[in-house]
């Protein structure tokens, strides 16, 4: 039985039948090879289009142009203009088969707000570090006298002084006030009872004091009709100077603007 085996393999029809065989999985796997190919078109398809720096508005135009479809994420650039396409997937080039969803980050049109830090007890080197680090700006910066030089005394927004933990929006600029390093020298508390709150102000600052607290008593009805009933430091005989620089806290009330006649 053996010997008949070994004799069949070294037959013609032997030979024949393994060829067939090898021929028949060699067009089986042809088949199947083109098969899916034709099945995921192969090779076919559209390039994806050049949609960073664009507006969104732009991309989608271009998109539905071409058939594609389209999701769309936003995130918030600082120094990018809102509505800019800044990131897409797949990338331009890319050979993508029509009614492929294309997926685009956009430049957001509302900036986040941030929490302004503490900044006072730090120099302007680490001011500017610390700001840039929260994605704010420094505006303007100008000099009080005080024996902390280059030291932040103060903070400004719109003009406004604002305290640590204030939200302002992402990229804002806010201004600093710093020492000048020339000490600070004595100046008159100025008498400021009976002065309504927004003149008060204009006298704190023109007198090289800073503007503290501000204590509301009693009921406010007409934010415009604040005047100053009380303030600290306050004026004495025995205390008339503080330094340059003092914080004046003030308890305002409801009350009448003075007349300018009297």
């Amino acid at each position: 039985m053996k010997n008949n085996f070994w004799a069949y393999l070294k037959t013609k029809q032997f030979r024949i039948n393994l060829l067939l065989a090898i021929g028949s999985v060699f067009l089986v796997v042809l088949l199947v090879f083109f098969s899916l190919s034709f099945y995921t078109r192969h090779g076919e398809g559209i390039p994806v289009p050049q949609l960073k720096g664009r507006s969104i508005e732009n991309a989608m135009i271009i998109l539905k142009g071409e058939g594609f479809e389209y999701k769309i994420d936003s995130v918030y650039v600082l120094d990018k203009a809102p509505g800019m396409v800044v990131e897409q997937d797949p990338d331009a080039g890319t050979n993508v088969k029509e009614s492929r969803t294309i997926y685009l980050t956009v430049v957001t049109r509302l900036a986040p707000n941030v929490e302004l830090p503490d900044l006072e007890p730090f120099t302007y080197r680490e001011a500017v570090a610390t700001i840039t680090n929260y994605g704010l700006k420094v505006g303007d910066t100008s000099y009080r006298s005080d024996i902390a030089r280059d030291h932040v005394l103060e903070v400004r927004f719109a003009g406004q002084p604002i305290k640590p933990g204030t939200k302002i929006p992402k990229g804002s600029k806010i201004d600093l006030v710093l020492g000048n390093g020339e000490g600070a020298g004595d100046v008159q508390i100025p008498d400021l009872t009976n002065q309504d709150l927004d003149a008060a102000k204009f006298v704190i600052k023109n007198n090289g004091l800073t503007l503290g607290s501000i204590t509301y008593q009693g009921t406010i009805t007409d934010s415009a009709s604040v005047i100053v009933v009380a303030q600290s430091p306050m004026k004495t005989d025995s205390l008339t100077k503080t330094r340059n620089g003092t914080r004046i806290n003030l308890t305002v009330a409801q009350g009448k603007k003075p007349d300018a006649s009297n």
